[in-house]
């Protein structure tokens, strides 16, 4: 595939990866956020995919496989489950409402173009936009979890910081070494597992898992 293509493939798929995290700080409903973190990780597939086929790179093509079978289809899965286990309630609470997220946004975005301009001027076209790109869903993701009351789309938040983190690995390095991979994934899984676990046992024990009203209990 042709240098120029490839990077402008990258950076479109990256860029709609950016795209699906802002729309998500918008959503105020479970099923289209838990759909925009699926969508996000199709597009960190297909960044992987061309990655792979451009470098020959062919273990990228492994965790291509593995994103789009973990993260497109049994994650999204697995939070549909909790969310029904638990009764979790179909609406999304917001502590700084749609308008002072969409500020946020912009403002996070600005703030990793400014931490990554030292490293920018030293990289290629595509790696250079994809670093800022990475560090922006990162961030956003990190934003996520601290305005999110519920416990799902907190972990939501954690798993697109995951997506904005594989991006930049990918991008940056043609994809980290496959047994690094290989444990990234088995971690985040788990991760999502035991969160649900967590979830499930504190709405029985307190009909709750709204995270503002769980830092209020006292011993």
């Amino acid at each position: 595939m042709d240098q120029l293509i490839s990077g402008n493939l990258i950076d479109l798929f990256a860029v709609l990866m950016l795209l699906t995290s802002v729309l998500a700080m918008a959503t105020t409903r479970m099923r289209p956020l838990i759909t925009l973190f699926s969508l996000q990780s199709v597009f960190l597939a297909a960044v992987a995919f061309v990655v792979g086929y451009s470098t020959g790179t062919t273990h990228i093509y492994i965790m291509c496989a593995l994103t789009v079978a973990l993260k497109v289809v049994v994650m999204p899965r697995l939070l549909i489950y909790i969310m029904s286990k638990i009764g979790s309630g179909k609406e999304v609470d917001l502590s700084i409402g749609i308008p002072g997220s969409m500020i946020a946004c912009g403002i996070v975005i600005i703030l990793s173009y400014y931490i990554t301009e030292p490293l920018i001027v030293t990289m290629e076209a595509a790696e250079r936009n994809c670093l800022a790109l990475s560090m922006s869903m990162i961030l956003i993701g990190l934003l996520m979890m601290c305005t999110r009351r519920m416990a799902i789309s907190e972990t939501v938040g954690l798993l697109m910081m995951e997506n904005g983190l594989f991006l930049g690995a990918i991008a940056l390095s043609h994809g980290m070494p496959l047994m690094v991979e290989l444990a990234a994934f088995f971690d985040v899984m788990v991760a999502v597992i035991i969160i649900g676990i967590f979830a499930y046992r504190i709405n029985r024990s307190f009909n709750s898992v709204d995270t503002t009203f769980l830092r209020r209990l006292r011993e």
